[in-house]
C-alpha cells in the first residue's frame, strides 16, 4: 500500500490548483496534506493491518483510496478538457 500513497500524493503534487475546486472537491493543498499523511502514515505503520497501529493503517489507506478512485479521475478529466 505504501506505493499507492506515494503515488497519489505526487499525483497531487503535480496537478494545478484550479482542477480541484472546477470539480468542486478540496483544494490542492488539501488534497496534498491528506495524501502526504496518508503516504507517510502507511510507511510509519510498515507491519500493515495486523500491527499495533492498525487503525492509524486503514484512516491513511481509506484516504488515499479516496483520492485515488474519486477525486484522480475528475481532475484529470476537467484537465483533459471535452473529448469526443
Amino acid at each position: 500500500m505504501i506505493p499507492l500513497g506515494l503515488y497519489a500524493f505526487i499525483h497531487a503534487l503535480m496537478q494545478r490548483a484550479d482542477a480541484f475546486t472546477a470539480v468542486n472537491k478540496l483544494t490542492k493543498p488539501a488534497w496534498c496534506g491528506i495524501t502526504g499523511v496518508g503516504a507517510l502514515l502507511l510507511v510509519v505503520s510498515i507491519g500493515g493491518p495486523v500491527a499495533s497501529f492498525a487503525i492509524l493503517w486503514l484512516v491513511a489507506l481509506c484516504a488515499v483510496l479516496v483520492y485515488l478512485v474519486d477525486v484522480r479521475p475528475k481532475v484529470i478529466e476537467v484537465q483533459q478538457g471535452g473529448r469526443w
